[in-house]
C-alpha cells in the first residue's frame, strides 16, 4: 500500500482491536504487511487494508514501550 511508512499513526478498521490506535513500527514490502503497536494493542502483523491512516507521524524508536507510544499517539 503507497504511502505506509513506519511512525503513521492509524485505526484498525478490522478484527478484535478494531477501533484502537497504532503506530505503524515498520512495513514489509515483500510481504506486504505492516508491524503495529499501540497502547491497548500487541505488537503485530497487519494488513495494511485494515489500517485508516489519520494523517499524522510520529517519530518511532527502538525499544520504545507502550506507555511512552501511548503518550505519542495521545499528543497527535
Amino acid at each position: 500500500m503507497a504511502g505506509m511508512e513506519p511512525g503513521m499513526v492509524c485505526v484498525k478498521s478490522r478484527g478484535r482491536q478494531a477501533g484502537k490506535r497504532v503506530v505503524v513500527l515498520e512495513f514489509d514490502r515483500k510481504t506486504g504487511m505492516a508491524v503495529v503497536e499501540g497502547p491497548f494493542v500487541k505488537k503485530r502483523k497487519c494488513n495494511p487494508k485494515h489500517l485508516l491512516p489519520l494523517g499524522k507521524k510520529v517519530e518511532v524508536k527502538k525499544g520504545l514501550g507502550k506507555k511512552e507510544l501511548g503518550e505519542l499517539i495521545g499528543k497527535v
